[in-house]
C-alpha cells in the first residue's frame, strides 16, 4: 500500500484544494442538491440586499419627519397652554371679586359677556352659591338651550357638574371637568373656580369652554396646514380637528411600508384625558409604491421559482428511481416472509414459481420444484389419481373460490393437511399466462376445530342446566335457533314463547331487510345502523299462562351463519316480586303508623285547638238564650250571632276533616298538586304543635311556583315531621322566646341542570351531633327516649320515591352550631321552567342639598 506524501495531508492543502476534495467526497445526490441550492441562495441574498437598502432610506425619511412633527406639536401644545393659563388668571381675579361681594348679578352678566367677547372659546358662565343655587348664568352661543332637549345628556352633565362642585368645595382649587362629546352639539369642558372669602367657600364659578373654539383659536394655522391636528379624549376619540385613517391593506402587507407619523401630548392645564395629537400627511408613495421595488421583487420571484421548479423535477426523478428500487425489494421480501405457500403454473401445468414459504412447507427446494410436471414430488403416492383429476379441474378453471383440501407429503415423508386456493395469473397486458395457487397448512386449525366442537358440547350442557330460560331467534323470522331445557319445559320447541317474551318486555322491533345486510360491522357483521343504543335491555313481565313473574333480558348478536339474531334470557322472579309487594305493604303501614304517632303526640294540642271553636259556640248559644228569654235581642243581632256560631262550627269541622284526611290510610295517589296549597295545609297542622311549644314560624313561598306530580298526603307528612322535629329541637335547647324561630322556605332552583322545587326547614336549636349525623336516616334509630326511629327514615324514603333527594346540615356562626337545616327537593315536571329572574332597580339621580 503506497504511503501518502506530507504534501497531501489536509493541513497542507490550500482552501481551494480542500473545497475540491470535500466536493468529490459528497454523493451524487447531495452534489445535485447543493448545485441547485447555490443559485437560489445567491438570488435570495441579492433580494435581501435590495430590501435592506430600500428599508434604510425609508426609515431615515420617517425619522426626519418624526422629529419635525414632535417639534410642531409641542409648540402648539405650549400655545394652547399659555392661552388657557392667561384666561384662568383673569377668571380667578373675577372670582375673588365675586367672593368679596363686589359683583352684583347684573354686573356678573355684563362682565361675563365681556369675557365671552374677549375669549371666543368661552361658551357660558354660571354663578353657583354655597348652597348649589344658581345666582346668575350667561350663555353666549345658546349651547345649553340646544342641549336641553336631550334629557340623557342633561343628566350626565348635571351629574358631572355636581361631582366637580363637590370636589372644588373640598380642595378649594380650580378644577377642569372631563371633555364630553355631545350628539348634536359641540364638545364642552367646564372650569370650576372656587369663590373663597377668607378661606370660606362661598360658591363656584362654572366656565364652559368649547373644545372646537380652543382648537380654532389656540392651535397655530401654520401647524394645521402641515399636519392633521386633533384633540382626543381618554378613549382616543376625536373631539375637534382632523384625523388620518391608515390604509389597512397596505399595513397588513408591510407594516413599515408607508406608516403615518403621529405624536400626542396631554393638554395642560385641562388634563382629564384631553390630549393633542398631530399626524403627518403622507406625500411619498413609500417603499411598496416604488416601481423599481416591484420590478426587483418580480424578477427575483421568477428566478427563484424557476430554480425551485428545476430542483423539484430533479428530486422527483431521483425519488421515482429510489421508490422503484424499494418496491422491488419490498415485494421480494414480502414473498419470502409470507407464511402462505405460493405456487405458479403455466397453462400446461408446469411449475414456474414457488416462494420460500412453499419450499419450507413441503421440504423441497426451489430448484427441485420449478419446471416439474405432474406427478409433483409432494404428492403422496396413494393420492396420485385423485390429485391428477384435481389438477385437470384446476387447469380448466373449475375449482370453487372456496378452494380444495388435500394431503401433502413433505420430503421427509411426513403427511399434513393443506388447503389450496386457485386464481388466474394475469400479466401486465391483461393476458392469462397460467394459474396462481396459495397453499395453507390447516393441520393446527383442524385440531382447534375439533377442540371447539368439544367445548361447544360442554357449553351446551351448562346452558341446559341453568335455572333461566334462554332462547335465540333471528329477526324477522319465526325460526328458533336455540332453546335450553327450561325454555322447552315452559314453551315447547316453537318460537311463539320467544316472541311472546319479546312483546311482553316491550323491546322495539328492528327492521331486518336484505338491504341492511350491506351495512355491516367490521368485527361481527352486524347492521350497526339499526341496533339499539343500549347493548342489553331488561324488563319484568307477568305471564298468565305460566302464572309467574319473569325478568326478561334481551340483546342482539350475530349468529354463526352471519344473521342478526335476538337472545332472550328469562329468569323466574316470582318469589322476589312477592317479597317486594310485602315490603311495599309494610312501608304503607309504616307511613300510616307514622302519621298516627304524629297525631297522637299532637293530641293535646289538637284538643286545645278544637276547644276554642267549641267554647265560642257554647258562649254564643248561652248568650243568645239569655237575651231571647229577656227579650233583649233584635233579629239582626240574632242573625249575626248565628253566623259567628256557624263559622266557629265550620272551623271545628275543618280541623277534624283535615286531621282525618291526614291520618287515614289510603293507597298512594300521585296527582298534579299546587305547592302553595300543599304547604298551607301542612303548616295548618304544624302550627298546633308550634303554638304548644311557643315557637314562631317564618315561612316564605315563592310566587308562581309550578305544580308538581306528588302524593300530597305523603309530602305533607314529610313537611309536618320536619316542622315538628324543628320545634322539638328548639324546645329541647331551651332557647329564649326571641330565638324560638323556625323558617320554612319553598322556591324553585336548579340541581344537576334540572329544575326542582326546593323545601327548606331550618331551626335555631342545638343542631345534630356528628355521631348522630352518620346514623340520621337509619331505621329504628332515634335520640328521643320515646322515639321509634322511623320518622326521618320514612321521610327520606317518601322523597326518594318521588325521584327527589333529602339532606341535613348544621348551621354555624363561626365555629358554634346555631341550628340545623333540612332540605329536600321534588323534580319539576315542566323541564323548561326556570326560577323567576330578579328585578333590577334603576338607579336614580339626586342633587345633594
Amino acid at each position: 500500500m503506497p504511503l501518502s506524501s506530507p504534501a497531501d495531508s489536509p493541513d497542507t492543502l490550500n482552501p481551494r484544494a480542500r473545497l475540491r476534495r470535500w466536493w468529490k467526497g459528497q454523493t451524487a445526490h447531495r452534489q445535485d442538491r447543493l448545485a441547485m441550492l447555490a443559485p437560489l441562495a445567491a438570488v435570495l441574498l441579492f433580494l435581501a440586499a435590495i430590501l435592506s437598502a430600500f428599508a434604510y432610506l425609508r426609515f431615515e425619511e420617517i425619522a426626519r419627519e418624526r422629529e419635525a412633527i414632535h417639534r410642531d406639536v409641542e409648540y402648539s401644545q405650549q400655545r394652547v397652554r399659555l392661552r388657557l393659563l392667561e384666561q384662568q388668571e383673569q377668571l380667578m381675579r373675577f372670582a375673588r371679586e365675586m367672593a368679596g361681594r363686589e359683583v352684583s348679578e347684573d354686573s356678573f352678566l355684563s362682565r361675563a359677556e365681556a369675557f365671552s367677547n374677549q375669549f371666543p372659546e368661552i361658551q357660558s358662565m354660571t354663578w353657583m352659591d354655597d348652597g348649589f343655587r344658581e345666582r346668575g348664568s350667561f350663555d353666549a352661543s345658546g349651547v345649553l338651550a340646544r342641549s336641553s332637549k336631550q334629557s340623557a345628556q342633561i343628566r350626565r352633565r348635571v351629574e358631572e357638574t355636581v361631582q366637580n362642585y363637590l370636589l372644588v368645595r373640598d380642595v378649594l382649587l380650580p378644577v377642569y371637568s372631563t371633555p364630553r362629546k355631545q350628539d348634536n352639539g359641540p364638545t364642552l369642558v367646564q372650569l370650576h373656580l372656587p369663590l373663597i372669602d377668607k378661606t370660606r367657600f362661598k360658591g363656584d364659578l362654572i366656565v364652559t369652554y368649547s373644545v372646537d373654539a380652543i382648537f380654532r383659536y389656540g392651535v397655530p394655522s401654520e401647524v394645521t396646514s402641515k399636519y392633521a391636528i386633533a384633540f382626543l379624549d381618554a378613549d382616543s376619540k376625536v373631539l375637534a380637528g382632523t384625523s388620518l385613517v391608515e390604509k389597512t391593506l397596505t399595513r397588513s402587507i408591510l407594516p413599515w411600508a408607508n406608516p403615518v407619523n403621529a405624536y400626542q401630548l396631554p393638554v395642560s392645564p385641562i388634563g382629564n384625558g384631553l390630549s393633542l395629537r398631530g399626524q403627518a400627511y403622507r406625500t411619498s408613495l413609500g417603499v411598496i409604491g416604488s416601481g423599481l421595488f416591484w420590478l426587483v421583487m418580480v424578477l427575483s420571484a421568477v428566478t427563484a421559482w424557476l430554480l425551485l421548479a428545476n430542483w423539484r423535477h430533479t428530486r422527483r426523478r431521483i425519488q421515482a428511481q429510489e421508490a422503484l428500487i424499494r418496491e422491488t425489494a419490498f415485494r421480494r421480501a414480502m414473498e419470502n416472509s409470507m407464511l402462505t405457500g405460493m405456487r405458479a403454473l403455466d397453462m400446461h401445468g408446469r411449475i414456474t414459481y414457488v416462494n420460500t414459504a412453499f419450499c419450507q412447507m413441503t421440504g423441497w427446494s426451489e430448484a427441485e420444484l420449478v419446471n416439474q410436471t405432474a406427478p409433483f414430488p409432494y404428492w403422496p403416492e396413494s393420492d396420485h389419481e385423485a390429485l391428477r383429476a384435481r389438477l385437470r379441474e384446476e387447469l380448466a378453471g373449475l375449482i370453487q373460490p372456496s378452494g380444495i383440501q388435500f394431503r401433502v407429503k413433505r420430503k421427509n415423508g411426513e403427511i399434513f393437511e393443506a388447503h389450496l386456493y386457485v386464481s388466474p395469473l394475469i400479466d401486465a397486458f391483461g393476458q392469462q399466462t397460467g394459474w396462481m395457487t396459495s397453499m395453507t397448512d390447516i393441520t393446527e386449525p383442524t385440531r382447534v376445530r375439533e377442540q371447539l366442537a368439544a367445548s361447544h358440547e360442554r357449553f351446551t350442557a351448562v346452558l341446559e342446566a341453568l335455572d333461566a330460560s334462554i332462547s335465540v331467534a333471528p329477526l324477522g323470522s319465526h325460526e328458533l335457533l336455540f332453546a335450553n331445557k327450561l325454555y322447552r319445559l315452559w314453551f315447547g320447541t316453537e318460537a311463539q314463547g320467544h316472541l311472546q317474551l319479546v312483546a311482553e318486555a316491550g323491546v322495539p322491533a328492528l327492521n331486518h331487510s336484505d338491504e341492511a345486510q350491506d351495512m355491516v360491522d367490521a368485527f361481527a357483521g352486524l347492521p350497526t345502523s339499526q341496533l339499539s343504543d343500549k347493548e342489553a335491555e331488561s324488563a319484568e313481565v307477568y305471564l298468565g299462562s305460566l302464572g309467574r313473574w319473569l325478568e326478561v333480558r334481551t340483546r342482539y348478536l350475530s349468529w354463526v351463519d352471519g344473521r342478526l339474531a335476538q337472545m332472550v334470557i328469562a329468569t323466574d322472579i316470582t318469589a322476589r316480586r312477592m317479597a317486594e309487594e310485602q315490603a311495599e305493604i309494610q312501608a304503607e303501614r309504616a307511613q300510616a303508623s307514622s302519621r298516627l304517632i304524629t297525631m297522637g303526640e299532637m293530641a293535646s294540642s289538637v284538643a286545645h285547638e278544637l276547644n276554642q271553636p267549641l267554647t265560642a259556640i257554647n258562649n254564643y248559644c248561652n248568650g243568645m238564650l239569655s237575651r231571647i228569654k229577656g227579650n233583649q235581642i233584635t233579629q239582626n243581632e240574632l242573625l249575626g250571632a248565628l253566623e259567628k256560631t256557624g263559622r266557629q262550627a265550620h272551623r271545628a269541622g275543618q280541623i277534624i276533616q283535615r286531621i282525618r284526611s291526614f291520618v287515614r290510610r289510603s293507597e298512594p295517589n300521585r296527582s298534579i298538586a299546587n305547592v302553595s296549597t300543599l304547604v298551607s295545609e301542612a303548616v295548618e297542622l304544624a302550627e298546633i304543635e308550634l303554638r304548644r311549644r311557643n315557637v314562631k314560624l317564618n315561612q316564605y313561598v315563592a310566587p308562581n311556583l309550578p305544580n308538581i306530580l306528588v302524593d300530597p298526603i305523603l309530602i305533607e307528612q314529610v313537611l309536618l315531621n320536619l316542622l315538628k322535629n324543628a320545634a322539638e329541637s328548639i324546645d329541647t335547647a331551651q332557647k329564649p322566646t326571641a330565638q324560638r324561630l323556625v323558617k320554612l322556605r319553598v322556591a324553585t332552583t336548579w340541581v344537576d341542570d334540572k329544575s326542582v322545587v326546593e323545601f327548606k326547614v331550618s331551626d335555631s336549636g342545638q343542631g345534630i351531633a356528628p355521631e348522630v349525623m352518620a346514623r340520621l336516616y337509619e331505621a329504628f334509630y332515634s335520640t328521643k327516649p320515646e322515639g321509634m326511629g322511623i320518622g326521618l327514615s320514612l321521610c327520606r324514603s317518601i322523597v326518594e320515591s318521588h325521584l327527589g333527594r333529602m339532606k341535613a346540615e348544621n348551621l354555624y356562626n363561626g365555629e358554634a352550631v346555631v341550628g340545623c337545616c333540612f332540605t329536600f327537593w321534588i323534580p319539576n315536571p315542566d323541564p323548561l321552567s326556570a326560577p323567576p329572574a330578579k328585578r333590577s332597580e334603576q338607579p336614580g339621580f339626586q342633587v345633594p342639598s
